[in-house]
Formats: structure tokens, C-alpha cells, sequence
């Protein structure tokens, strides 16, 4: 732990001369690639066949990406976007937000589904599954950008964060709270917690369900330790808002499962 506190994470893995490769895009990479494993050697739980696995894994992280790419964009940081328009390729500086790519993905598995005949809840169970474990991943992204950190603290966990990358209002602080981590952890336990579930053969639409709303939670909470957002209506972020919805509309999802009507 005491090398976040000495070390300030640099964003760069390998640097070729000609190309650089970013920790950023290593961990995506990495994390599809951990997860799409998880997801072949389940498939046959979930009914999916060979060729639509192949075509689904080409949808969802083209649309995953453009979705995840466009919520950020649209959500947290529009004028400076419309300001540098081809700030928006630049990926591999950070900026893709969740919220959009499961969204993205959950409109994708729609309508595939829909046109091939497939369930919906099944298909929506086998990559809820997965996505906790890619988050995990993807949140060590984060902290070699130096862009997800709560409030200043002094203990030896704590992250080493450049002047540059600092809110001017704490510019004088040089560690803070490495949220990154905690999320990190907490979507770990949520990925091993859905795991348990689905090897124990529940009902599709509830491994969605528990994602949704376990996620969901995990991030209301950590929302009040982020610096990159000010409080809206009635002390809550955006965010936590849309948390809560999701929370809401998960639980529905819920007792429409349990209730064996069909999803």
C-alpha cells in the first residue's frame, strides 16, 4: 500500500518511441479478454450458441465503447468536448463512462435477441455476470490516469496525485483517498457474489437484477467521496440519482422474475 503514497502513477505501460502504449488501454484489453473467458465457458448455461457468442462479442464492445465513450462525453464533460471535438477519440486519456456501456449493451442484447429468438434475461444474466469482474479491472485504468481520487488524506494508502491532475480547490494537498480502490474491491466481492448465484441455477433475470442494483449501491455511496462533481438536488449527485432509479427499476425487474412472468 505504501507505494501509492511514494509513487505517482504514470499513465504510460511501454513507451515504443513511435507508439505508446497507456495502462489505460492495457486494462480494457485485459479485462475483455478475462471476462469473454468467463462468458465462453458459461455460454452453454445460458443456451448461447457458438456463432451468436462470436457476433454478440462484436457488438457489444463496438456499441460498449461508443456508448460508455458517448455517456461521458454527453454527461460529464460536454463544453470541454464541444470545445475540442477530437478530444473525443483520445480514449486512451480516460473518459468512459459505465453507465453508457451497459446501457448500450443492454439495447444491443435487445435486439439481437429479439431478432434471433433468443431470451433476454438469459442473455443479460451470462454478461451482468462478468461486468463487476471487468470494472475491478478497468478501475486500476483510473489510477494510472490520476482520475478517480476522493478527498485529501495522510495515511499510507493513500494516492500520490500530481499538481497537475489536482481540483484547484485542493491544489495544495498531494495525496488523496484512492477511490479507485475501494471500488475496485467492492466490485470484486460483487462479481464473486454473483458467481455463487448464477452457478446455483436461479431463475433468468435475477443475476441481472442483483448487478444492476449491487452496482448501483456500490456506487451511490462512493459518489460522496468524489471531488469531480458538486452536490445537486437535495444534497445527491446526478449520479446518485440515476443510482437510486436504477436500484428501483432493478427491483422491479425482481419481483417480475420472481413473480414467473415473462422478461
Amino acid at each position: 500500500m505504501a507505494y501509492f503514497y511514494n509513487y505517482p502513477a504514470n499513465p504510460i505501460l511501454w513507451d515504443l518511441g513511435f507508439v505508446k502504449i497507456h495502462w489505460y488501454g492495457f486494462l480494457i484489453v485485459l479485462a475483455l479478454i478475462i471476462c469473454l473467458s468467463i462468458v465462453w465457458h458459461f455460454r452453454a448455461k445460458a443456451q448461447l450458441a457458438d456463432n451468436h457468442f462470436y457476433n454478440l462479442i462484436f457488438y457489444l464492445i463496438i456499441f460498449g465503447i461508443i456508448g460508455a465513450r458517448f455517456w461521458h462525453v454527453v454527461f460529464y464533460n460536454l463544453n470541454y468536448f464541444l470545445a475540442s471535438p477530437w478530444a473525443v477519440l483520445k480514449v486512451w486519456q480516460g473518459g468512459l463512462a459505465i453507465h453508457g456501456a451497459v446501457l448500450a449493451g443492454l439495447l444491443t442484447l435487445y435486439f439481437y435477441g429479439r431478432k434471433h429468438q433468443l431470451v433476454f434475461s438469459r442473455l443479460t444474466d451470462l454478461f451482468a455476470l462478468v461486468l463487476p469482474l471487468g470494472q475491478a479491472i478497468g478501475r486500476f485504468g483510473n489510477y494510472f490516469n490520476q482520475e478517480l481520487f476522493g478527498r485529501p488524506c495522510e495515511q499510507g494508502w493513500c494516492l500520490a496525485i500530481e499538481p497537475a491532475n489536482r481540483p484547484e480547490a485542493f491544489i495544495n494537498f498531494s495525496h488523496f483517498q484512492p477511490l479507485f480502490l475501494y471500488e475496485s474491491v467492492l466490485d470484486l466481492i460483487l462479481f464473486l457474489v454473483l458467481l455463487w448465484f448464477f452457478k446455483a441455477r436461479l431463475k433468468p433475470g435475477i443475476i441481472t437484477s442483483l448487478y444492476l442494483s449491487g452496482y448501483s449501491v456500490i456506487r451511490f455511496f462512493m459518489e460522496f467521496l468524489r471531488l469531480d462533481a458538486s452536490a445537486g438536488f437535495l444534497g445527491l449527485k446526478a449520479v446518485q440519482w440515476l443510482s437510486l432509479a436504477v436500484i428501483a427499476v432493478s427491483a422491479g425487474w425482481l419481483v417480475r422474475v420472481l413473480s414467473n412472468r415473462k422478461v
